[in-house]
């Protein structure tokens, strides 16, 4: 669809539907997609000397730490796959890891053409990942307030039990977004100022519809000459 190359960031909250955004974007707009847990995984899978790092932390249940996620980043945007325009998905998390990404693509001659953030109202991120279901036989998934099952409890599906994930309590929830707010919101400022953030509102809205905006919001972008990337 597009022409030209991107290198984007997308950001957003635990429950705004980035990954869904996500999933649509890349295949729209030939961009590689590059999820920061899923390449943790795979360079774990892989038996990578970075990985072997990651993954001693991962066991233990820690965070994995700046530098080891950085050089995985940096390791996988040197991979073919990413000249004709890439899309971070999960890093950078922190300040300090998007200075880390500004210095690693200005040292291979490229720069972020946009950073996306899907902005939805924390209550409604609430509502979303609190209201959560799954039905423990067939898996199929629900929400108590947007896609409630017609009898509580019971899958329409299958008439399984549905149940609540551990972490979709609403104490956990609203914790997981403090901990959004506090190290990954201020991104919003940091590529604000320098002149590449752009924000689709996703609140009460449903994917097709954020899609819509998203996909304007690319092209555009995609039609803007001089990005800092290599020739």
């Amino acid at each position: 669809m597009a022409n030209s190359p991107l290198d984007i960031v997308l950001l957003g909250a635990p429950g705004s539907g980035k990954g869904t955004q996500a999933e649509r974007i890349a295949p729209a707009f030939d961009l590689s997609h590059i999820s920061t847990g899923e390449i943790l995984r795979g360079s774990v899978k892989a038996g990578t000397e970075l990985g072997a790092a990651a993954k001693r932390f991962m066991d233990a249940g820690d965070l994995v730490p700046d530098e080891i996620v950085i050089g995985i980043i940096r390791e996988r945007l040197t991979e073919p796959d990413t000249i004709a325009g890439f899309m971070l998905d999960g890093f950078p998390r922190t300040l300090f890891q998007a200075a880390a990404l500004d210095e690693m693509l200005a040292g291979a001659g490229r720069a972020l053409t946009l950073v996306l953030l899907i902005d939805v109202p924390d209550e409604e991120l609430v509502q979303r990942l609190a209201g959560r279901r799954a039905c423990r036989s067939c898996g199929r998934g629900y929400n108590v307030v947007f896609d409630a099952p017609k009898v509580e409890g019971v899958c329409d599906v299958c008439g399984g039990e549905l149940f609540q994930r551990d972490d979709d309590n609403e104490t956990t929830v609203r914790n997981r977004l403090q901990v959004y707010a506090r190290q990954t919101a201020p991104l919003t400022g940091y590529y604000r100022d320098q002149g590449i953030l752009s924000t689709v509102f996703g609140g009460g809205r449903n994917p097709d519809q954020v899609f819509a905006d998203v996909e304007k919001v690319l092209a555009a972008s995609a039609k803007r000459p001089g990005d800092g990337r290599q020739a």
